[in-house]
């Protein structure tokens, strides 16, 4: 009997030490949405007010700096799309880590536009279109599939290509976008891509990226690639090294835009096509904000005029812009036409 109270004595004791010296339980809370513009507070709590010494936050990865254990961050510095924000925790001996995130929204709705037709060009049907780019008076075009990759110089007016090389055979080309005389090509899910001469096509080198998940499109403005990877994220890369250095979300006012396929920078803004979607995305290349939807469908009604597309992925795809005559083109996969368009807002 004096065994079992002793026992009993030890093991009451224990539960003592256990309520008393219990684990600390954090809590991070944070707004779910919120959107751009506005100002938020992330607060740690503990839940039953037990002693912190410090709390270090970040938000992807970026320390902020704080004072006690609130945070106030104002959307704007961070963009629309999902951010995640952890709280550092320091407390007796001992320090802990904590998740949460939020996601941001465009703050207004998109301008709708529709379009008018200026000129329609010929097309070669056999032409998988990946990337398109208007340069010094020319097209230049990539296409796509295993077996099939090409690049290409094209004569607007008749359609004619000018010169052709194939790419090998086990890449399957995507976009391409042309910066001092030299040709950059993505390949699709090979992680790799190539530079070429301009002028005689042959090629000079080639470049890995490794955070993005694929490549898909590909454009440029003065001072870096801008990539598509067939998610609602847009890359941008190192011109001369092709590193792959940040990235932006793309979302309108209601959600998050995926699939992003071909490119062009047109006056400050990127004009994405939409995978399988007769739409073009104009997109602040700042805070990733849709800020116009130029709505094809009426274009693709005119394209099957004459010609039957017979093929799911025979899709709007291809954009290129002649700043010097603020021309703007489109075509699609397989079309025999290419269009010069003007885009015009919807009242």
């Amino acid at each position: 009997m004096k065994y079992n109270s002793i026992l009993i004595t030890l093991l009451l004791c224990i539960v003592l030490l256990t309520s008393c010296n219990g684990e600390y339980k954090f809590t991070l809370e944070t707004p779910k949405t919120t959107a751009l513009n506005n100002t938020i507070t992330v607060s740690l709590s503990e839940k039953n007010n037990k002693p912190i010494n410090s709390v270090q936050f970040f938000v992807n990865g970026k320390e902020i700096t704080s004072e006690g254990t609130n945070l106030t961050l104002n959307t704007n510095d961070f963009g629309v799309g999902k951010h995640v924000v952890s709280a550092l925790v320091f407390y007796p001996d001992k320090s802990k880590k904590i998740n949460n995130s939020f996601e941001v929204f465009a703050d207004k709705p998109y301008q709708v536009y529709t379009f008018k037709i200026i000129n329609t060009y010929p097309h070669d049907t056999k032409a998988y279109t990946q990337g398109l780019e208007y340069y010094n008076g020319f097209l230049y075009e990539t296409t796509g599939r295993k077996g099939q990759s090409t690049l290409r110089k094209v004569d607007i007016t008749t359609g004619k290509v000018l010169k052709k090389i194939d790419l090998d055979k086990k890449y399957f080309g995507e976009g391409m976008s042309i910066v001092n005389d030299k040709i950059t090509w993505l390949t699709w899910q090979s992680k790799v891509g190539f530079v070429y001469d301009l002028n005689t096509f042959e090629q000079v080198s080639e470049f890995s990226y490794n955070k993005s998940i694929e490549g898909w499109g590909l454009t440029h403005n003065d001072k870096e690639f801008i990539k598509s990877d067939g998610s609602n994220k847009i890359w941008f890369l190192d011109l001369e090294t092709k590193a792959e250095k940040r990235f932006i979300q793309v979302y309108n006012h209601k959600q998050s835009i995926p699939y992003l396929n071909e490119l062009e920078y047109v006056n400050g803004k990127i004009y994405a096509n939409y995978w399988k979607k007769p739409l073009i995305a104009i997109i602040n290349p700042e805070t990733g904000v849709v800020e116009g939807i130029a709505n094809m469908t009426e274009l693709k009604k005119e394209m099957e005029k004459t010609q039957k597309l017979t093929d799911d992925d025979d899709v709007l795809n291809g954009i290129a812009y002649d700043k010097e005559n603020n021309r703007l083109f489109v075509t699609g996969k397989h079309w025999e036409k290419l269009f010069e368009i003007e885009l015009i807002k919807k009242q």
